[in-house]
């Protein structure tokens, strides 16, 4: 039988030190033993960077080997070890009034009183998956920087834009855009480098399949990088796009390029009836596979300057107000929605995205298609500038706006950040 010396031994609880006493039964198998614990010293228990203080700093708390009874036990004679205590009200600063509390039950600010609060009732995410990587593509073998839009190349199909890919990949962006800058020797009045298979465009596709075969990748579907005209569309003597000799072309285009290995062929042209003659022309030819993203809702913007410097693509008289939407109308949407879903796309996108968060939302509220939105290259050199001049924080406007067009209800968004957002949601400082 144990001596009773040998069971009365002081141990720790928490940070408080307790002496155990068992008093011995007569048949230590047939009944429990009795327990006091004598409180010798009271310490408060407190949290430590490095773990459980245990009074020494020296590392996390020893367990004693204590049953869960014995410390039941304790609690219930009263002997509960200390917590840190309630701490003291922060003070207000001098001269504060003292009022009474307002007589409100709703507070707002309840569920925006720390990060993990907000954290837990956060509305709207963002990660690199939602983001569509616009790249420009030449056929020199160096990359040429685009002076209106900081950051940004023309990039050679064969070195640069295989190296931007794999940057943007590795962190979590591994869906890209195709805009070609095509010699002005290849451009004609009816786009028909628009359609060669050997052309920059299908080439560009063929070496990123091979070597990413998972990447997603959207091309660009319009003849204006291919016109000597600088328009979307073949135009006539009198100045008229023509409508559906225009799409006889962009048919072809989109054939091409979905035969070099394009996931989603994206008519940019705003032409009447190319969703339909594109599915058609794609189902004909074996592509069912292959998606359409249709501009739906492409304004004829302001915003777009950088991007024609980036292609050299600039109308050459006029402008695109015949074929482009009106900045000033909303309504009108609805109905290039509700034309576009009839005739087959699957992904609906309105460009520009800032501007016109109502827009995204509409759309996003009168279909049940994803929708995507197109971060122009105007949008993207004010952030640039801003933040050159130390006008504003760079890096926070630019997620601030990928989450007011995620908010407004994109599912995907195109836009010359996807490399520096996807580092950011990665947590990389590059």
């Amino acid at each position: 039988m144990a001596s009773a010396s040998m069971l009365n031994s002081p141990c720790n609880i928490g940070a408080v030190k307790f002496e155990v006493k068992v008093k011995p039964s007569p048949n230590l198998f047939c009944a429990r033993p009795c327990i006091w614990l004598n409180r010798r010293r009271v310490l408060t228990i407190r949290a430590s960077s490095e773990g459980h203080d245990n009074g020494s700093g020296s590392g996390p708390l020893r367990k004693m080997g204590l049953t869960d009874e014995e410390c039941e036990a304790a609690v219930v004679a009263g002997n509960a070890p200390e917590a840190p205590p309630v701490p003291p009200k922060p003070a207000a600063p001098a001269g504060t009034p003292a009022v009474s509390s307002l007589p409100i039950n709703r507070r707002p600010r309840r569920n925006r009183k720390s990060p993990a609060v907000r954290a837990a009732f956060q509305e709207t995410n963002i990660s690199p998956a939602n983001l569509v990587y616009p790249l420009f593509i030449h056929e020199g073998e160096e990359d040429t920087p685009i002076g209106a839009m900081p950051g940004c190349y023309r990039l050679g199909w064969r070195h640069g834009l295989v190296e931007e890919v794999s940057k943007a990949r590795d962190v979590g962006v591994n869906s890209i855009v195709l805009f070609p800058k095509v010699p002005d020797a290849l451009k004609t009045s009816t786009g028909d480098e628009a359609y060669n298979e050997n052309g920059l465009v299908p080439r560009a596709i063929r070496l990123l399949k091979d070597k990413y075969p998972d990447l997603v990748i959207y091309t660009d579907v319009a003849l204006d990088p291919y016109s000597s005209d600088g328009h979307d569309g073949i135009v006539r003597e009198d100045g008229v796009i023509m409508n559906d000799e225009t799409v006889h072309q962009l048919c072809k285009q989109a054939v091409a390029q979905a035969r070099a290995g394009a996931d989603v062929v994206s008519p940019s042209d705003m032409m009447d009836g190319r969703v339909g003659a594109i599915r058609a022309a794609l189902d004909a030819e074996g592509f069912q596979h292959v998606s359409i993203m249709s501009y739906t809702a492409k304004y004829a913007s302001s915003f777009y300057g950088p991007f024609r410097e980036a292609l050299d693509s600039n109308p050459r008289f006029g402008d695109k107000k015949t074929y482009q939407m009106n900045p000033a109308n909303y309504r009108e949407a609805l109905v290039e929605l509700q034309a576009d879903e009839s005739e087959g796309a699957d992904i609906l996108l309105v460009k520009p995205g800032l501007p016109y968060l109502d827009i995204i939302r509409l759309l996003r509220d009168k279909s049940a298609l994803p929708i995507a939105a197109y971060q122009v290259s105007g949008e993207y050199s004010m952030i640039k500038a801003g933040g050159v001049l130390k006008m504003i924080d760079e890096e926070r406007v630019m997620m601030e706006s990928l989450m007011c067009l995620r908010r407004a209800g994109a599912d995907i968004i195109l836009t010359y950040f996807a490399l520096q957002a996807g580092r950011c949601l990665c947590g990389e400082k590059r």
